[in-house]
């Protein structure tokens, strides 16, 4: 014979269904975060309904989304890449170089490239950037967020020291070798969008399905999660690690490629900071700082937060001082409610074991 205390029954059951709701309340968090801040702007700042303005806010959130889908992976494996916004200048210094001037042999002879080819050796840099970044890693035992502080630095020197920090003007490229389809990456545009949105749509379904239909994409969750643990299930981590890194390297190149088309011209200053947005878009779309969680879907819509963001505070007039406050509140808020999000996870487990 047995007695149920059916009002305590009922008060734990409406404590976990109330769990429950908040719980998923902060897993949508990014796409409520987007509709808020998307009603806010669209009644605060005039013409932010504008088909120019939403172009532009298209074209900047690309950029950034190009640059957070790789720095979600490389998150998600539980490491940091603040090299990336210095890939994106060197890359674009690279590309500046390689149109104008091409490659001087020293013997008389210069060697020059057509847009295909300069693409393929801009991407080759981003992506050798980001090999260095994992061997430091992998081989040398460097902390990752020291090992790319590092690249960080030797890589805003490298753009620099290619043109003594002047800037490479007048991209358009030449006919005769066939660079003149350059201006093409940033300005050209398919079915009324501009080419760089495209871009970005390629990279994220590509990212989006190797991350989540690959053995490699369950490696990269794997070793962030636990990676003694991976290891010892067979996991090849080095070879895990240096592929995010790579890829975070291969996304920064084309932000770069993107950048210098788009102005026509190259700055070694291009992508200062970048580092920051492309982190803010990748946690606010509820990638884990700790690793082993998040999914490219919520950094697209990430991305979309920031660059909505920033460009409503802009067309409000809002000083840029404040923005490059309102994003480190940004970053630090989702960081918060990611830590409340586990916490809660782990309490409806428990109230899961324990029924």
């Amino acid at each position: 014979m047995s007695i149920t205390n059916t009002a305590s029954a009922a008060n734990a059951g409406s404590k976990a269904s109330g769990t429950s709701a908040i719980l998923l309340l902060l897993r949508m968090r990014t796409f409520v975060a987007l509709i808020l801040v998307f009603a806010f702007f669209a009644f605060a700042a005039p013409n932010f309904l504008s088909y120019a303005n939403m172009l532009i806010i298209s074209k900047h959130v690309a950029l950034n989304a190009l640059l957070a889908i790789g720095m979600t992976f490389v998150i998600i494996a539980g490491g940091i890449d603040l090299s990336v916004g210095s890939i994106v200048g060197l890359c674009a210094m690279v590309a500046g170089y390689l149109v104008l001037y091409g490659i001087d042999l020293g013997i008389g002879w210069t060697i020059q490239f057509n847009t295909l080819e300069i693409c393929f050796l801009v991407l080759v840099v981003g992506v050798f950037i980001g090999l260095i970044n994992g061997i430091l890693i992998t081989k040398l035992n460097v902390a990752p967020f020291i090992a790319t502080l590092g690249v960080l630095y030797v890589a805003r020197g490298a753009a620099l020291l290619f043109s003594d920090g002047r800037t490479f003007p007048n991209l358009a490229g030449n006919p005769a070798y066939g660079s003149d389809t350059f201006k093409l990456i940033g300005s050209g545009s398919f079915f009324g969008f501009p080419l760089s949105i495209w871009i970005m749509v390629v990279v994220a379904l590509a990212a989006g399905y190797l991350g989540t239909r690959t053995p490699l994409g369950r490696h990269i969750y794997a070793v962030g999660g636990n990676e003694r643990g991976a290891g010892l299930s067979g996991v090849n981590v080095d070879r895990t690690k240096l592929f995010v890194y790579m890829f975070s390297g291969l996304c920064a190149a084309l932000v770069g490629l993107i950048i210098s088309s788009q102005l026509q011209a190259s700055h070694p200053a291009t992508g200062e900071t970048f580092e920051l947005n492309a982190i803010a878009a990748a946690v606010l779309g509820g990638t884990s700082m700790s690793g082993g969680r998040g999914r490219i879907g919520g950094t697209i819509i990430g991305a979309f937060v920031i660059g909505i963001l920033a460009d409503g505070l802009i067309m409000m007039g809002v000083s840029s001082f404040w923005q490059t406050v309102i994003k480190g509140l940004v970053i630090i808020a989702a960081v918060v409610v990611d830590q409340i999000q586990q916490k809660l996870q782990a309490r409806v487990i428990l109230q899961q074991q324990a029924a």
